[in-house]
C-alpha cells in the first residue's frame, strides 16, 4: 500500500514509522524541514512540503496513493486546507485527524468519512485499562462490545477451557490464549516472546502467566476482570 501522511508531529511520525514497518511505502511530510530530516531514514519517502500549497501538492505521486493521512495536530486551518486540497486533487482515500467538534463538522461537510480522534481514542484506551485493572489491550467493536486483552484469573490455572466455560459463566467468547514462551535469539541469548494459541480447544488446558483475549459485552467483561481481583483473595 502506498502511503502519504501530512504533518510529522508524535502522532503522525508513529503512524509512519509502523507503517513502513509493515512493509508499506510511505511517504512521510510536512512543511519543517526539521521533522522530515528526523523521520528520512525511517520511512521510504520524506517531503518538506507545505499541503496547503495545490501547486506544490501537485508533485506528489497523488493518482498511485492508495491513502492520504491528514495528520497536523496544531493548526485546524491548515488540517482543513490540506484535506481540501486532497480532495480537489482527487486522491482516492483521504482520512483526517479531528482537532476539535467545530473541525470535525467541517470535515463531514467536505465528505470526509475516515476521521481520526487519537487524543480521544487514547483517553477511552486508558479509561477503560483503569477501570479493568486486569486488562493489558482492548479494542471497542461498538459501543456496547470489545475485544479485550485480560490477565488469566489465578483460579483459571489448571482448568480447561471446558471447565471455566466462559461463555456459560460470563457469557464471553474466547478469541485465543497468547503464552509466554521464551526463545533463543541470534546471539544465543534468551527471548521472552508472546505467541498466539491460535483457535482454542474444550480440553486446552489454563496455565499461569496466560493472557486471555476475549470477545462480549463490556458489563460482562468487566465482571471477568472482577474475577481476577476476587482469586487473587482467594475466592471465585
Amino acid at each position: 500500500m502506498k502511503v502519504l501522511i501530512f504533518g510529522l508531529g508524535n502522532f503522525g511520525s508513529s503512524l509512519a514509522f509502523q507503517l513502513t514497518e509493515m512493509g508499506h511505502e510511505v511517504t512521510a511530510i510536512d512543511k519543517n524541514p526539521d521533522k522530515v530530516e528526523l523521520i528520512k531514514d525511517k520511512v521510504t519517502h520524506s517531503v518538506s512540503l507545505d499541503g496547503t500549497n495545490l501547486v506544490a501538492l501537485r508533485n506528489l505521486p497523488l493518482k498511485d496513493t492508495d491513502v492520504a493521512v491528514v495528520a497536523i495536530g496544531e493548526n485546524e486551518g491548515a488540517s482543513l486546507m490540506t484535506t481540501a486540497n486532497l480532495k480537489t486533487l482527487g486522491v482516492k482515500r483521504v482520512i483526517s485527524r479531528s482537532l476539535s467538534n467545530t473541525h470535525e463538522t467541517v470535515l463531514e461537510a467536505m465528505g470526509i468519512q475516515e476521521i481520526l480522534h487519537p487524543e480521544l481514542q487514547a483517553a477511552e484506551r486508558l479509561a477503560k485499562k483503569l477501570n479493568l485493572k486486569t486488562a493489558i489491550e482492548s479494542f471497542d467493536l461498538d459501543q456496547n462490545h470489545s475485544v479485550v486483552e485480560l490477565h488469566l484469573p489465578p483460579s483459571f490455572v489448571g482448568k480447561t477451557v471446558q471447565e471455566v466455560d466462559l461463555r456459560k459463566n460470563f457469557n464471553l467468547n474466547i478469541v485465543t490464549i497468547v503464552r509466554k514462551r521464551t526463545k533463543k535469539n541470534l546471539l544465543g541469548i534468551n527471548k521472552v516472546i508472546y505467541v498466539s494459541e491460535g483457535v482454542v480447544k474444550p480440553d486446552t488446558i489454563f496455565e499461569e502467566g496466560d493472557i486471555l483475549v476475549v470477545f462480549g459485552t463490556n458489563p460482562e467483561i468487566k465482571k471477568l476482570a472482577d474475577a481476577h481481583e476476587v482469586g487473587r483473595e482467594g475466592g471465585y
